[in-house]
């Protein structure tokens, strides 16, 4: 399957009855909270959504030290909302050896204490316990056969393997090729990085097993096995918690652009969704969790930290996927009819620049928008930029990347001449 990561640093977020009435109408079947929020626990009730739930790194101490903080936390976010809330699993801190090492002699007792209250409360068998990893904490990853995991982490990952074995738990892993891409720039092509089909030239091949590569994605999955097999582990299967692509950046991360964030995450979900497998692993498919469905407007920079999402936070589409082929899942990419109209609270000037290159360049039809046609009224700059947008994404097809105006303009799926209507 495929999942998403929900986060809310978001200045416009819908409540949670209406973001869980969104997820059901894109049919998105599994997501993930970085916490245990209430509010959205509630309104997954008797919806099928399946929902992994977080502990944040800051309880892991409390959690890690004590038995009965733990069992007090089971309670409260699992016990009182299962299952009528289908909680699947629970997620132990994120990237906690690589982000906050201070706390990773306590991350396995915070997992094996959780994991007492799950077999206290006889839901050991239907939850599952992990916790997600940084990529980083694979050494050597490519080629995948002989990657394995940072020694010095090794007091916790032998026996965090061990539980995941015992309790037939997966392996949480955050893989983002888009870092690998970032960081090995002129050895991991782009096409690689992205899903895009290749000739067998351009496939990397792992020279230990002769097993080809066509996607930085499975190469990182295996390594994750790899490592594993290393540690004599073969029977945990890993679950990719977060990938994705920002859909823009800075000037120093130009590859962050709607066009490849869309093809990553349309090629992404078609490959989960062929059930094609690893090469390592053909006969297993890993779920992912695509970070993440909204845009957190309220991070902190970079940029791209912003522009994970497939959605702005009122629950328009950044960008439309390709996923025909997929079924009903993401029926945004299905909607016969977007638009494109000017975001609100941009500055004017930028908005006239955008507005004066459709008219011009860009070869917008604006002769409505003139002083006495039908949508001249009401003569401001924000609605003559929203018909020119329009005017312009529609006769580009509705291609993706046509509607961005350099970041003054969003896709909606309502209809702007309705709104020009009730605004006269």
């Amino acid at each position: 399957f495929v999942g998403f990561n929900i986060g809310t640093d978001v200045s416009n977020l819908l409540p949670p009855a209406n973001v869980v009435a969104f997820l059901q109408a894109q049919k998105v079947t599994h997501v993930r909270l970085y916490d245990a929020n209430p509010e959205i626990l509630k309104a997954l009730a008797k919806t099928k959504i399946r929902v992994i739930i977080s502990v944040p790194n800051n309880q892991l101490l409390a959690i890690g030290s004590s038995n009965t903080t733990a069992a007090s936390w089971i309670d409260r976010n699992v016990v009182a909302y299962y299952p009528q809330t289908l909680i699947t699993a629970i997620a132990v801190g994120d990237e906690v050896l690589t982000t906050v090492p201070s706390s990773a002699p306590l991350l396995v007792p915070a997992i094996e204490s959780l994991y007492s209250g799950l077999v206290a409360a006889n839901l050991h068998t239907q939850i599952k316990i992990s916790t997600p990893l940084a990529a980083s904490v694979i050494l050597d990853p490519f080629p995948p056969s002989q990657s394995f995991f940072n020694q010095s982490l090794s007091s916790v990952m032998v026996p965090l393997l061990k539980f995941l074995s015992r309790t037939g738990s997966p392996l949480m892993m955050n893989l983002y090729p888009y870092y690998v891409f970032m960081q090995n720039k002129g050895v991991v092509p782009l096409d690689n990085s992205l899903f895009k089909p290749l000739t067998p030239t351009k496939e990397m091949v792992d020279p230990n097993t002769l097993l080809h590569y066509t996607n930085v994605l499975d190469a990182m999955i295996d390594a994750a096995y790899f490592s594993m097999k290393n540690l004599n582990v073969t029977d945990v299967v890993v679950l990719v918690t977060e990938s994705g692509w920002p859909s823009k950046g800075d000037s120093k991360e130009p590859y962050a652009t709607v066009d490849n964030a869309d093809t990553y995450n349309s090629n992404l979900i078609k490959h989960v969704f062929d059930r094609s497998g690893s090469p390592l692993h053909p006969e297993v498919t890993s779920s992912v969790y695509i970070y993440e469905l909204f845009n957190e407007d309220l991070r902190a920079p970079p940029v791209s930290e912003a522009n994970w999402g497939l959605f702005h936070g009122n629950s328009t589409p950044v960008y439309l996927l390709h996923v025909s082929g997929s079924g009903t899942f993401l029926a945004n990419d299905t909607t016969n009819q977007t638009y494109c109209v000017a975001m609100d609270e941009v500055d004017g000037k930028m908005l006239q620049t955008a507005l004066d290159w459709a008219c011009g360049p860009g070869r917008a039809n604006c002769s409505e928008i003139q002083p006495g046609e039908t949508c001249y009224q009401p003569n401001n700059v924000k609605n003559h930029a929203s018909y020119a947008f329009d005017s312009y994404y529609q006769k580009s097809g509705r291609a993706s990347g046509s509607c961005d105006f350099k970041g003054v303009a969003m896709i909606t799926t309502t209809d702007p001449s309705k709104y020009f209507f009730l605004l006269v």
